[in-house]
């Protein structure tokens, strides 16, 4: 892999949400399940997220809205860090 970043357990970030209200999200060490549904007063989906980071449980929620070409949102780990996100969609 071009940086090794794969090497030391970091992975390219990427999310993946299913129909049926589950997916994974993946982001440095952090690799984890997601529960999510849709509010369509928000305009977004609301999450919970439960996986590992590096060799520690990690679990948190967070909301997530498409505007235009790009995903814009808000997590927070449980009792620890929180951080608002921009996401846009690999090329394929």
């Amino acid at each position: 892999m071009g940086n090794g970043l794969h090497r030391h357990g970091i992975h390219r970030p990427h999310h993946l949400q299913k129909k049926d209200g589950t997916g994974q999200v993946n982001f440095g060490c952090v690799d984890a399940g997601l529960d999510w549904s849709f509010d369509p007063r928000k305009g977004g989906a609301e999450f919970t997220f439960a996986g590992c980071d590096e060799d520690d449980e990690v679990s948190g929620r967070g909301w997530a809205k498409v505007k235009g070409d790009r995903m814009e949102g808000w997590l927070g780990f449980h009792l620890g860090d929180k951080s608002g996100f921009v996401a846009a969609k690999a090329a394929e």
